[in-house]
């Protein structure tokens, strides 16, 4: 069993693969997809992710933008941060990715993030990283785990990654095709077989589960949850009313500390929204960009 996914093995039939590219930034090796014409857009997968978790919507979006998708450090086919400690924090992870906007020569004029890759993206716009006119976030994860318990959930999670072998299990574990497919469904979505297939291609290999469980072991949300008032751009919160991962009622709570945080519902939609109904989200970003007269809406 192989670390880390290899592309001419594991990206022999990657979705979007054509729009794939390599490139050297802030001392990782990224996987990214480019494609499509007009302002930029920034996408961002959540955790255990990659590229593969855009693959229908990404086709869709580049009719009104130009995608920028990048696999996450460590995560799908770009390379682990030297560093893990401090590359998978969040201002780690905003910081490298700032650095591969950098590197591309690119203004993204909106940003668009599933889950954990929400708190990203806000990190680099509070940070001065990018300067987006609006962030979507899709079941964006920005309250800490377990809340009052948050800091022994951080704590465990440090102590498994930690150990060594314990990627190399939850590998062995979730490579089973019927063990992702659980997993999955247990994030409240059922998203086709195509993308079961995918995710455990991905899970099969311990240095992209290490990634995970290094992200989950240095997130700290406080401090961005601390700097959100102050956050320029209008965000927009899309939540699926099924989302077994991060509670719906998450999203009202960010509106308190956010007053200007709009939330979009996607009744009956699980954690995976943007892969159950890739058309209704792709409406939904459209419709948010063209709010600011930069894009004009079109139908999916």
């Amino acid at each position: 069993m192989s670390d880390r996914p290899v592309w001419s093995r594991d990206g022999r039939d990657w979705p979007n693969r054509e729009a794939s590219r390599f490139v050297e930034a802030g001392g990782l090796r990224w996987h990214l997809q480019v494609a499509g014409q007009g302002p930029v857009l920034l996408l961002a997968h959540g955790t255990a992710a990659s590229t593969h978790s855009w693959r229908a919507l990404l086709p869709l979006l580049t009719r009104s933008f130009t995608v920028v998708a990048p696999d996450l450090p460590g995560h799908g086919f770009t390379s682990m941060p030297a560093a893990p400690a401090r590359g998978l924090s969040l201002p780690g992870m905003a910081e490298s990715l700032g650095a591969l906007v950098r590197a591309l020569g690119v203004a993204p004029a909106f940003a668009a993030g599933h889950s954990a890759g929400t708190a990203v993206l806000l990190r680099m716009a509070l940070d001065g990283r990018i300067a987006p006119d609006a962030v979507v976030g899709l079941n964006a994860a920005l309250m800490p785990i377990g809340r009052e318990h948050a800091e022994f959930f951080t704590r465990t999670a440090r102590f498994l990654a930690g150990l060594s072998f314990v990627p190399k299990v939850f590998a062995w574990g979730a490579s089973n095709r019927s063990v992702a497919e659980r997993l999955l469904r247990d994030t409240g979505s059922a998203i086709d077989g195509r993308g079961v297939e995918l995710y455990a291609r991905l899970f099969r290999h311990s240095g992209h589960l290490s990634a995970a469980l290094g992200m989950m072991a240095n997130w700290d949300l406080r401090p961005l949850l601390r700097d959100l008032p102050r956050l320029r751009p209008p965000l927009t919160l899309v939540v699926g009313t099924r989302d077994r991962t991060i509670p719906p009622s998450d999203a009202q709570r960010v509106k308190e500390v956010l007053r200007s945080a709009r939330i979009v519902i996607l009744p009956g939609l699980g954690h995976l929204a943007h892969e159950e109904r890739p058309e209704q989200v792709a409406e939904i970003v459209r419709r948010v960009a063209a709010e600011t007269a930069a894009v004009a809406p079109a139908s999916a």
